[in-house]
Parts: structure tokens; sequence; C-alpha cells
């Protein structure tokens, strides 16, 4: 049997409005009034209804996210700082899977929405010209986490990839390197093309002519690290320096050239990007363009509080500091 607020009223002789008034937190109520409202919800263990608040106050402090997939340790670490700055604000989180699949997206979308939330943080691959139409018909605010939408119409919070992808670059060109080999993530994805622009431009300020069979696709998987590095191999001419898309591809490619008896770095040194745990948990330990993915979470979900309380927001594009983590697979 479900206990409603009725019989919390009825049971400490007290009116509904004033035991509403103890469970928001309403300092109106005497003490001791407010004393025996409570000892009378736990003894009958009375929960509110959220969704019975939400109706009433307009609000369910409930925050929707949508993430790629949650087994990814880059998506788990981003929605980590989601989830922390949520309690902190007193947030309520719905986690919901896409797989990547716009049509998916676009229906999760849809379902918060439906569940009354007051926010959403949406992480994606690919914002095309539909997610954006559906984002600016919400009734309340979006933010995009570690996810790139080119027009600025949608708040956002990143890196800069592009000079992520420069810095990286420019650091084996640095070193004497001339052949740099760029495991990118998955083909026309706007990050994967900006880390492209990043590392496009690093070889052209150098005078190196881009060789196109040093550009191999991946889709951030440890088995597409394994098999870019079995393609490179199978070059004439073959690279010395590997920039990877993603830790898990690096995993594959420091693995595939161990089971070829080659040595990393002194054979073919390796900078990953995202700097998730995996980097830690192999060796030789990989160098990294660090993204401070829990961070990103953290101030998606801080931005999204300002949205959804009307506070005042100066920038909607925030990008955050990376930087090179140089380890074991560089020398």
């Amino acid at each position: 049997m479900n206990i409603t607020i009725y019989d919390v009223a009825r049971e400490a002789n007290v009116s509904m409005a004033t035991v509403s008034r103890v469970v928001n937190g309403n300092p109106n109520v005497k003490p001791a009034t407010r004393k025996k409202v409570m000892e009378v919800i736990d003894r009958l263990g009375y929960r509110p209804n959220a969704v019975a608040r939400g109706l009433a106050s307009k609000k369910t402090t409930t925050v929707g996210v949508i993430i790629p997939d949650i087994s990814s340790i880059f998506f788990a670490e981003l929605a980590r700082g989601i989830e922390d700055i949520a309690t902190m604000y007193k947030y309520n989180i719905i986690l919901s899977n896409s797989d990547q699949n716009t049509e998916k997206e676009l229906h999760l979308l849809n379902t918060m929405l439906g569940k009354q939330v007051d926010g959403i943080v949406f992480m994606g691959s690919n914002i095309t010209p539909e997610h954006i139409e559906e984002f600016k018909k919400s009734p309340v605010p979006i933010v995009l986490a570690g996810t790139i939408e080119e027009s600025g119409q949608i708040p956002s919070v990143n890196i800069d990839n592009e000079q992520a992808a420069y810095d990286a670059a420019k650091l084996f060109i640095d070193r004497g390197h001339k052949k740099i080999a760029f495991i990118t993530g998955v083909h026309k994805e706007p990050t994967t093309e900006k880390k492209l622009d990043g590392y496009r431009k690093a070889l052209e300020e150098s005078g190196l002519t881009l060789n196109q069979d040093f550009l191999v696709d991946g889709d951030y998987t440890y088995d597409s690290g394994l098999e870019a590095f079995d393609k490179l191999m199978k070059n004439d001419d073959k690279p010395t320096a590997l920039l990877v898309g993603g830790d898990e591809m690096a995993l594959g490619v420091v693995h595939a050239a161990q089971d070829k008896g080659a040595n990393v770095p002194d054979d073919f040194e390796v900078i990953s990007f995202d700097n998730t745990r995996l980097t830690m948990m192999v060796r030789p330990r990989i160098t990294t363009v660090v993204q401070p993915l829990y961070d990103i979470g953290a101030v998606s979900m801080r931005l999204l509080t300002k949205l959804m309380n009307k506070e005042e927001v100066t920038e909607q594009s925030v990008i955050l500091p990376h930087r090179i983590e140089e380890r074991d697979s560089t020398k």
C-alpha cells in the first residue's frame, strides 16, 4: 500500500500543506511541528512523489544524459563528471545509451522531454541539421559535452581538437620525424576532421608532404588499432611515428607492434588522444594528449545548471585547455 501525503497529515494531525512545507524544506514551520511530521514520515515510510512535485513546481530536479556507450572508458569518465556536479546541485540523472545511432538519439531526446526533465546533457559523434532542429525546439536547455556542433548555436564544452592534434604532430616533427602516420577516429566525424586539420597544418608548416598511405581510418576500438597498424606495415614506405586518435586504438597499435617484434618507442613512437586510464595500464605507458574528460563532464553540467536556473552565461561554447603528457611510448 502506498503511503500518501494525506496519510501523513492525518497521522500527524496537521494539514497537507504543512506536510508539504516540511518535505520541501520551507522554513515557515515551527520546529516542534517539523519534528512531529518528520517522525510520522519516518514511521510510515512516506516517500514524496517526485512526479507530482514536479507538476506542482514545474521542476523535477532531474536531468537527462544521452551518452553513446557507457561501457566506453572515455564516456564513463565524462559521465562521472556530470554526475558529481549534478549531485552537488541536487539533481538526479536519467542516463541512456544511444549507440551513436541518429534515430535512437532523437528518440531518446523526445523520451527525456516526455519525462519532464529540467535539462539535457548530450554526447554524440555527429550533430546533424535534424539534431539542431530538435535541440532548438526543446523547452528545456541542452548542453553538448565533448561533442562538436559547428554553428555554435547549441551550448557546448570541448577542447580545441585541431590545436591538440597540431601540437602532437609538431612534437614528432621537432624530434626529427618526417614519416608521421595518423590513425584517425571515425571518418567524417567533426572531431576527427578537426584533428586531421591540425595534423595537416603541422605538416604543411614544416614543409612535409602529406602521404595519403599514412592516413588510416579507425573506429576508436582496440581491434581497429591492430588492423590499422597491420595496414601501415604493408606499405613499402613505413612511418616512424604514429599519432592515434584514441587511447583504446593506441593500445591495439602498441600490441600489434610488439606482436611483430617491433619496439615502441625505438622503432615507432606513439602519441595517443584522451589520457584515459588505459594509457597507464599498458607497457610502455603511452604518451597522450590530455583531454580533461572529467572536467568536460563537470563543466557541461555546471553550464546546464546555469541555463536551467536562468543565471548569466557569458560563454556558451567553452573550450578547456589540453596538454601533452609524455610517457614511455616516445623518446
